[in-house]
């Protein structure tokens, strides 16, 4: 398939990955975020590695996941 078309070509994506995840190697993760770019702007997709993570997460990945909802989703009242 060629690339997403109008306006959901402009959403934003947060791809995040432990550099050692013994399960989704990080080779895989890069792959897949040049996939992601291929498909939609290039721009609004944002790779974020964490050293020493394996398949899990951990606290400065929540806090980036926490800033990319905050900023892309309104709040709520």
């Amino acid at each position: 398939q060629g690339p997403i078309r109008g306006v959901n070509r402009e959403i934003p994506v947060l791809q995040c990955h432990g550099d050692c995840d013994p399960l989704v190697p990080l080779m895989f993760g890069s792959l897949t975020v040049e996939k992601l770019k291929s498909l939609i702007n290039p721009a609004n997709v944002t790779f974020r590695t964490y050293s020493g993570m394996m398949h899990s997460s951990c606290i400065e990945e929540m806090m980036d996941v926490k800033q990319f909802i905050d900023k892309h989703l309104p709040p709520i009242d």
